[in-house]
């Protein structure tokens, strides 16, 4: 067995040897001409765990940066401001202007000339420390303002409808407020930040729910969280303060400018977060690295740069998925750019310490420009949270990165886990005196149910582990998806599982343990009369409420304990020889036992699978019988049943009347995994097309936010799905690829394995499968 660091470095060599130096297509950079009218027509760049919404308006360059983990104490994701920065003269405000985001290495120029000057600004984050850089030639010597604007300047009264950005939504406390951030000119900079301090929503939302007598046994990210940063650069000085508005908010902006005039002009905007105790020590500490960041050499920048080229580089070199390239800004050609923009975008938070947010990402803007109905809040908004969890989205932000092979980019979700998994355990002790970890759906990043969506008006005898509310009640098993990407981590990269079997195992138990505490208080026997769980009350997402054994929940026990069950056999070469490796064995072995059968039906003579066994309710929108087809694959093309899995997909009235490409809706995923060739590339190019803004894939608001991130990742989803499904060892090409189509892919299956093919004018034009002995277990679906 390998090693996880041998695991990894296996990884990055069949990465390398498949594809020496892939090369994105030239025509995939985006390019525009004119200047943006407002920050909806920005571009992102980033890197790490540091994101840049980039555009260009009246000439001034324009930066909103935001970084992952720079939570507030009401647990809003918050930007850390906004940078201008003004040329004099100014070769951005001529008729020449171009601005490019070079995908390949993952930068962005902005170049322009003006009255004989030509200047090109260089935007760019370092792959390996959460430092931003504005790189400034020119012809000709110009002078440079750049400022720091903030709209956190002072205390900000909270609107109502401002709330939904962060964990209190329709419930906040009477006269809400932000409070103000730190902010001072600092040598040839400005440095900034903010001290949550040792009260936040955590307190309230612990003390609400009844779990004041575990609360100092909780995990509280939240706490004396600071973040904050320096933007400034060398050769720069103070020039003063300035106020104004922007966009409907006002700010204040702290202006820098440089000493004289000259060529080349650097400026960096770096980065930080943690929990530290807030006391001048750590503050110090903190400062050390910013300053020390701020002014590294010359020599150590240009080190930087090349080196943060070259990530992106081997990250494009991992995967991707080419359609018709001869046939530029085509339809099919678009989608498939516009697959590896959103890839991008996910790269952006590849080393961040907090998982990337479905709802916008790291690349939010001013909220009216998503909905008008927000004008007047500022920046910071987004709608469901910034430290809120909705698992049933983010689990499409991180599902494609398996097939593309970015497990490092998948880290972050994992540890936000295992992160919580005690205060999940604690959960089940308080309320229900039993084992298992209880993770709810819209959950804080501290394990907890959000404090409003927990249930503001609930009736004193409510069970309190339960939220009461009616589209999240009993929505316990959104955790499984997560498990299962842990266990296709293993299954792909043969990366030792063992750190996350507590944790897999603690999810299972709960189910097992809460259904037969549930059963008990009912009557004297715990399961049925064939030996089963009784899952009820349950719930089929959020639509299919009150349900008696969900088909949802079944599939998703059956999957994650049978799988488990597998590697757990298949990585002990003796499990005497490790006691708790041999109970968590022989539990899995009886607990499959208990899992009931899937449910089915019959529609107009057709066997279909059926939701639940029973529910007394619809209450949104998703056709949940198909999950056993994905995210489950108990179902799909060359598997047992497909034809029952075909007819819940055609005659279903609920998968009927609910089919959309629209936000998170999966329909396109389903269609591949089925083979549904014409219906699966109908449904994907919907998916993928260019989105109705300037940027393309700042898809979205869907059902949540622009960029809609769980729009994008399931697009790429259902593209890798047309291409390669596997089954075992099973690897099938093309199961739901249309023939007319040309296509050059490279993905990721189990066992280390990366597959590259070529599709044109309707046949295979070339295979490479790593390691060759893989060659073997390949099938080329039929066209």
């Amino acid at each position: 067995m390998l090693s996880d660091e041998e695991s990894f470095l296996f990884l990055i060599f069949l990465c390398s040897v498949a594809t020496i130096n892939a090369q994105l297509p030239k025509a995939y950079n985006i390019v525009w001409t004119t200047q943006s009218k407002n920050p909806s027509e920005s571009m992102p760049c980033g890197g790490h765990s540091m994101g840049l919404n980039v555009w260009v308006e009246n000439g001034d360059l324009l930066i909103y940066a935001n970084q992952s983990g720079a939570l507030n104490e009401d647990n809003n994701l918050m930007k850390a401001g906004r940078i201008r920065v003004k040329c004099n003269p100014n070769p951005f405000d001529g008729k020449v202007f171009r601005q490019e985001l070079h995908l390949q290495e993952g930068y962005i120029t902005v170049a322009g000339e003006n009255n004989g000057i030509k200047a090109t600004a260089r935007i760019w984050v370092n792959a390996f420390d959460p430092i931003a850089h504005i790189d400034i030639s020119s012809s000709k010597k110009i002078t440079v303002e750049a400022s720091y604007e903030n709209w956190r300047y002072k205390e900000r009264p909270l609107v109502k409808r401002e709330n939904f950005s962060n964990s209190w939504k329709w419930a906040p406390p009477a006269n809400k407020t932000y409070s103000r951030d730190s902010i001072e000119f600092w040598t040839g900079a400005v440095r900034f930040h903010h001290n949550n301090g040792p009260r936040t929503i955590f307190d309230s939302t612990v003390a609400y729910q009844g779990m004041n007598e575990v609360k100092k046994q909780l995990y509280d990210p939240l706490k004396n969280r600071v973040f904050g940063g320096v933007f400034g650069g060398r050769g720069f000085e103070p020039a003063g303060t300035v106020s104004g508005v922007y966009e409907g908010t006002d700010f204040m902006a702290w202006k820098l400018r440089s000493e004289k005039a000259a060529s080349t002009h650097k400026l960096k905007l770096v980065l930080c977060n943690s929990q530290d105790q807030y006391t001048e020590t750590s503050l110090s500490t903190s400062l050390w690295y910013l300053k020390a960041a701020m002014f590294y050499s010359l020599e150590e920048e240009k080190t930087a740069f090349t080196k943060t080229v070259q990530w992106w580089k081997d990250f494009w070199n991992r995967s991707f998925i080419y359609i018709d390239k001869n046939k530029v800004n085509s339809g099919s050609w678009s989608i498939a750019r516009n697959y590896q923009l959103f890839r991008y975008q996910l790269g952006c938070n590849a080393k961040g310490e907090w998982p990337t947010k479905f709802n916008g990402g790291l690349f939010t803007v001013d909220p009216h420009y998503t909905d008008s109905v927000n004008k007047g809040l500022s920046p910071d908004y987004r709608n469901w949270g910034g430290g809120v969890h909705t698992a049933q989205n983010q689990r499409l932000v991180y599902f494609p990165m398996i097939r593309s092979g970015d497990f490092d980019l998948m880290q972050s979700q994992f540890e936000f886990y295992l992160r919580i998994q005690k205060n999940a355990e604690l959960r089940s002790k308080v309320y229900w005196s039993h084992e298992g970890a209880c993770f709810t759906e819209q959950m804080e990043n501290y394990g907890l149910p959000n404090y409003a969506e927990y249930g503001s008006k609930r009736p004193a005898d409510f069970d309190k582990g339960v939220e009461y509310n009616a589209w999240l009640e009993y929505e316990w098993d959104t955790v499984f998806e997560f498990c299962l990407m842990m266990l296709q981590e293993s299954r792909y990269t043969g990366k030792d599982i063992s750190s996350k079997v507590p944790f897999m195992m603690s999810c299972l138990r709960f189910f097992d343990e809460h259904y037969k505490y549930l059963a008990r208080k009912r009557g004297i026997k715990e399961l049925d009369g064939n030996g089963h769980l009784v899952l009820y009350p349950g719930s089929a997402g959020e639509t299919y409420k009150m349900a008696n054994n969900a088909s949802s929940t079944i599939a998703a026990l059956q999957t994650v304990s049978k799988e488990l069950l597998e590697q757990l056999q298949q990585r002990s070469n003796d499990p005497v020889k490790d006691s708790s490796l041999l109970q968590s064995i022989v539990y899995l072995n009886a607990f499959i036992k208990r899992i009931p059968p899937l449910n089915y039906t019959s529609i107009n003579g057709h066997t279909a699978i059926a939701p639940a066994k029973t529910w007394e309710r619809i209450n949104n929108e998703e056709p949940m019988a198909l999950y056993p087809v994905f995210p489950w694959g108990i179902y799909g093309v060359g598997k047992p049943g497909l034809d029952t899995a075909l007819n819940t997909w055609n005659y279903d009235p609920d998968a009927l009347r609910f089919r959309s490409h629209k936000g998170w809706k999966q329909d396109n995923i389903w269609a591949a995994r089925l083979g549904l060739r014409e219906e699966a590339w109908r449904l994907n190019e919907l998916k993928l097309a260019d989105a109705p803004r300037r940027f393309p894939s700042f898809w979205g608001p869907g059902f949540d936010w622009v960029p809609d991130h769980n729009w994008g990742g399931s697009g790429m989803i259902g593209l890798q799905e047309m291409l390669l499904q596997t089954d075992g060892k099973r690897i099938l090409l093309f199961p739901a690829w249309p023939a007319d189509k040309d296509v050059h892919f490279k993905l990721h299956a189990p066992y280390n394995t990366t597959v590259e093919a070529e599709w044109k004018n309707g046949k295979l034009e070339m295979l490479k499968v790593i390691p060759e002995e893989r060659r073997g277990d390949v099938e080329v679906i039929g066209n």
